[in-house]
C-alpha cells in the first residue's frame, strides 16, 4: 500500500512500494546533478532485500541532510547491491547532459555485484541496458523504495565530491549551493567567471 502514517514518536513514515514485479531481483537507479551548472552527474543503482524497511525512506530532496546521511549508512549496511558512478563536467559537455546521466546509471549497473533482471528508472526516458529490461517511472523515488535508496546514494555522493571541490573554488559557494544555479552562484560567476568544474554546454 502507498500512502505514509505516523510513527508514535511522530516521524513520518514512508510506505514505498517494494518491488514492481515480485519475485523478480530489481535495482532502482536514479541520479543527483543532472541541472547542475558545475561538476559531475552521479547516478547509483542499488538492489534492495524484501525485509528492507526504514521509516524515512523518501525521496532524497524530501529528505533532511541528517537523515539522508543516516539513510546511506543504512541502505549500504543492508542493500543486497550497490554502486554509484559519475560522469564528469567535460564528458557531460561531449555527449550533452542526458546521455551523461544515462551513462552514469549504466557504469553503476555495471559496478554491481548481483545482476539484477529488473531496472527501476527514475524519469521518463532512459537508454536501454544490454540485457537487462527496465521500466521508467514518473517520480519514482517517492513510489519505490529501490529508487528511493539509490536517489539518497547518488545524492549524498555528490554532496560529498562537490563539498571537495568547493575547497578548490570556494568563491562559488558549492558547499552550500551544490554546484546548481542559484542566485549567488550566478553573481559569482559574473564576478569570477567559470572554472575547470563548469559545465560550457549549460545556458547559464
Amino acid at each position: 500500500m502507498f500512502g505514509w502514517g505516523v510513527t508514535a514518536n511522530f516521524e513520518p513514515l514512508y510506505m514505498l512500494k517494494q518491488f514492481y514485479q515480485e519475485n523478480t531481483v530489481e535495482a532502482g537507479c536514479d541520479e543527483a546533478g543532472r541541472g547542475c551548472y558545475a561538476g559531475p552527474v552521479f547516478a547509483a543503482a542499488v538492489i534492495l532485500p524484501p525485509t528492507f524497511s526504514h521509516a524515512a525512506l523518501n525521496d532524497s530532496k524530501k529528505v533532511t541532510a541528517a537523515k539522508r546521511e543516516e539513510l546511506r549508512v543504512y541502505i549500504e549496511a543492508n542493500a543486497v547491491s550497490y554502486a554509484v558512478a559519475m560522469v564528469d563536467n567535460t564528458e557531460i559537455d561531449e555527449i550533452n547532459i542526458l546521455r551523461a546521466s544515462f551513462k552514469a546509471m549504466h557504469k553503476a549497473v555495471d559496478a554491481l555485484t548481483v545482476k539484477p533482471a529488473l531496472l527501476l528508472i527514475d524519469g521518463n526516458r532512459f537508454a536501454p541496458y544490454q540485457g537487462i529490461n527496465h521500466h521508467c517511472i514518473v517520480q519514482g523515488d517517492g513510489l519505490y523504495a529501490s529508487i528511493a535508496a539509490a536517489s539518497i546514494l547518488a545524492k549524498t555522493y555528490r554532496d560529498d565530491y562537490i563539498g571537495q571541490l568547493h575547497l578548490e573554488f570556494p568563491q562559488y559557494n558549492w558547499q552550500k549551493n551544490k554546484g546548481y544555479g542559484t542566485a549567488e552562484h550566478r553573481k559569482a560567476i559574473e564576478t569570477h567567471g567559470l572554472c575547470k568544474y563548469h559545465r560550457k554546454s549549460f545556458n547559464i
